[in-house]
This record gives C-alpha cells, structure tokens and sequence, in this order.
C-alpha cells in the first residue's frame, strides 16, 4: 500500500510509518515541525519530508490511505484534499483497529499505569518467544518501534489512550479498538479541556467497558469505586475480573513479589507498579501465560521509558525521570519513591507542561500531592503558556494550590538549572516528573552532571 501520514512527526503516528516502513509499504508523510527523537528515526529510513509544511500536492489518486494524527488541524491543506477527492482517511487508532480486526485485542486503559502495565505484557510475552502485534506509548528495552504487526500473530496488545482520535473525530481513541480483553487501571480526572466534568470524564471509561467483545474479559482495579461501578454495570456476557496490589515485600530497597510460597525479586518498585504487576498478571493469564511463566519473565522487566527511569546514580545518590504529571499518578510515584528510599532525602522537581496542569481551575487538584519529598520545586514555562493560548499563571497561585509551605515554584529554565545545581544532593533521590521536558533541559546530561559535580566537591 501507498500510505500518507498528515503529522508524521508525533511519537506514536512517525512509530507507525516506521512500523508500516518494515513491513513493506510505501510510506510517506508531512508536518510542519519535528522534534527528535522522532527526526533522526524518520531521516534514517528516508521518510523525513524533504520540506516542513503541509502542501496539497502530496495528496493523489495513486495513494491508498491516509493516516491522521492529532497534530493536524481540520482546515490542514493535505486533509482537504483527501476528502475533495476521495481518498481514505484513517485516524490512528482506526488504523490499529483495521490492521488487527481479525485478531484477538487486547486493550490496556487508565488514567495512570496503562503504559507500564502494558509494557510488563509485552515483556513478559516476549520472554517467553511469542509472537504478537503491539502498540505502547514508550519506547521499551528490546523493541525497535513503539507499534508493531505480525501477520502470523493471534494476538494485538493496544494501549489505551481515553484522549480525542482526530481533528475530525472526537471520540477518545481506545473506544475504537474493540477489545476481547480488556484492563482498566484507575480514573482520575484528566484532559480538562476535553472532558470538563468528572462525571463527562467517567463517562468514557463506561462507553469503554461495554464496546468490550461478545463473551470478553474485564479486569479492574478493585479499590477504584468508579471501576468497581463500570464493573457491576457492564453487560452481562462480560466477565469481570478484579485486582489489587501485588502481594510484596521490601528489604533493603529492594522489592520482592510473593505467590504461593515463592520470592521472586524485581527491579520496579511503589504500590503503583505492584498494582500494575497485578493487573498485568490477569491480562498474561487470559491469554495462556502460566503463573511459573510470567513469575519467570517478570524478574528482568526493567521499567518503561520515562516511568521512574534511572537516569544516574552513585554509591549515595539517585537521579529518577518519571512521566507523572497528573495528581494522581504524581502522588503515587512521589509516595512510591518514599518508601522504598525511607532513608534518603527526596527532592521532587514536578514540571506543569499538559493542559489540564496549567488550567487554573484544575490545579486544586494537586493539593498535597508532594508532601512526601523533603524539598519540592514546581516549574512552569510562561513562554509554553502562551503557546498553548491559556491564561498566564501565578506562582503564587501555583504554590497555594499544593498546599506546600515550603514549595519553590520557578518561571524561567535557568533560574530552575541554578536551584539544582546549588542543592546538597549527597545521600538524595532526585525526582523529575513531567511528561514534557522542561524547556529543552537534557535531563540525562543534566542528571550525570549533578553526580560528577557532587563527586567534585
């Protein structure tokens, strides 16, 4: 096939024409900027566009279909042309779907956890030799692309993103994957822009739960109420399956799986990814991975890109990135973080980057959500503010809405680079958590800076 791709430069859109690339397809695309990694990953198998833009004459009879991503506006010169002249438009997730239709889908939906609970999946089906397509929103250890297809392969392991499909098509993206099993890790209000309303945002995870295939699986977490509700009022066909956090122990940082009588070590740590374990356990279970197997692979899955990512260490001190940007999963990795380091000081460095973070209304939501680091900054970019077209922010503001008294909230990159430069980072975590990147800060130099420039002292 002869594939267009209108904003080939997103992370999970430029992952698929790589994906498509591979398999054969003639592969084209267009944006009209692209960041890396994803530039030098297109440059590398000749499909970087040779100019930015959009330009109507990409689009032709001789092509296929098209792929739409997110980025793309509904006036885009290359989407009007494909819809004055026919030519079939696909969002991504209903290409996923179209590519997998005749497969069992298996599909991963959450507020929080979705990408590592599917990471854990994917690693554990890998270990054991299996073949499947797959799309995650990370780049794992061990997979060349973020979304993959096998044309011998029975199963599709999809994550689940409840954000909007296309500039022209609103619904969120995992109600178009129709899954036989499907997990969901927990709702916290999300995506204010899109849902305004809790209730409006719940109301996604329900649709969700019954588009679930005649005679399919639900597995959810137990303690959520809202879960528990779509669980009870889902269809009748539909069984249900309900998870908690993995039973565990913690000795000397280091933390231990327990199942019928046997320890099995593994290098994720926090309830959060023990919830996820749990989750992931059931998923591997319907799909007839046995307990020995998946206790087996789990020792070696080493995290998901971005979710507590070890980013440098010494003997005394650690550096971690993490994607935590929502209250929730904020809480969770700084509380996660805590306990498992209880003798270190923990310096939580938090990023407002999403929509939703740097909306005024939404940001009482975040009340208290780092009270468990020692020293806490805040950082928000005004130039990104402005980009977003949303009204400027206070730092006052800001800090009163963590409920924080000893919360530094910082404006501008470098004066952020200075406070973290000049802490005492001997026997620290240092925690990043954003799922931007803090105004183009190399956070792994960055990170390795710190350990040296401590050493050096």
């Amino acid at each position: 096939m002869r594939i267009h791709f209108i904003a080939i430069g997103g992370s999970a859109m430029h992952n698929l024409a790589l994906a498509l690339h591979n398999k054969g397809h003639k592969v084209t695309g267009s944006d009209d900027e692209i960041f890396e990694p994803s530039k030098s990953r297109l440059q590398k198998l000749g499909l970087l566009p040779d100019a930015f833009g959009w330009f109507s004459e990409n689009i032709s009879l001789q092509i296929d279909a098209v792929v739409l991503g997110m980025h793309a506006k509904k006036d885009n010169p290359e989407l009007l042309k494909a819809q004055e002249i026919g030519v079939k438009i696909y969002s991504y997730p209903e290409f996923l779907y179209e590519q997998t239709k005749n497969k069992k889908r298996v599909v991963i939906g959450g507020s929080h956890g979705k990408t590592t609970t599917t990471a854990i999946i994917l690693h554990v089906l890998k270990k054991l030799g299996k073949t499947f397509d797959y799309m995650v929103g990370a780049q794992l250890d061990g997979f060349d692309t973020m979304v993959e297809f096998n044309e011998e392969s029975e199963y599709a392991i999809f994550e689940g993103d409840e954000y909007l499909t296309s500039p022209i098509d609103l619904r969120p993206k995992f109600h178009l994957y129709k899954p036989h099993v499907a997990l969901l890790t927990g709702i916290a209000w999300d995506h204010i822009n899109v849902f305004p309303t809790f209730e409006n945002y719940c109301e996604q995870f329900s649709v969700f739960a019954n588009l679930i295939e005649p005679n399919g699986s639900l597995i959810y977490f137990e303690d959520d109420s809202e879960l528990v509700s779509i669980a009870e009022n889902c269809r009748k066909d539909i069984k249900t399956i309900a998870y908690n956090t993995h039973s565990h122990s913690v000795a000397n940082s280091k933390t231990n799986l327990h199942y019928s009588n046997n320890i099995v070590p593994i290098k994720v740590f926090g309830k959060h990814n023990l919830q996820n374990v749990k989750g992931a356990y059931f998923v591997c279970k319907e799909i007839g991975v046995s307990d020995s197997e998946f206790y087996e692979a789990i020792q070696s899955f080493n995290g998901a890109s971005k979710r507590l990512q070890l980013l440098a260490y010494d003997s005394s001190t650690q550096i971690y990135l993490d994607f935590a940007h929502s209250p929730s999963k904020l809480k969770a990795t700084v509380n996660a973080v805590k306990e498992q380091f209880p003798k270190k000081i923990l310096i939580s460095v938090m990023e407002l980057h999403t929509f939703s973070s740097l909306n005024k209304k939404f940001l009482t939501e975040y009340e208290g959500s780092l009270n468990s680091a020692d020293k806490s900054f805040v950082y928000f970019s005004e130039h990104a503010i402005k980009l977003k077209q949303m009204e400027q922010l206070d730092a006052k503001v800001v800090k009163d809405a963590f409920k924080n008294e000893g919360l530094i909230v910082v404006t501008e990159r470098d004066v952020l680079v200075q406070y973290i430069n000049e802490l005492d980072v001997e026997n620290a975590i240092v925690l990043f958590l954003s799922s931007g990147d803090f105004s183009g800060i190399d956070l792994k130099e960055f990170a390795k800076e710190l350990i040296e420039n401590k050493n050096n002292v």
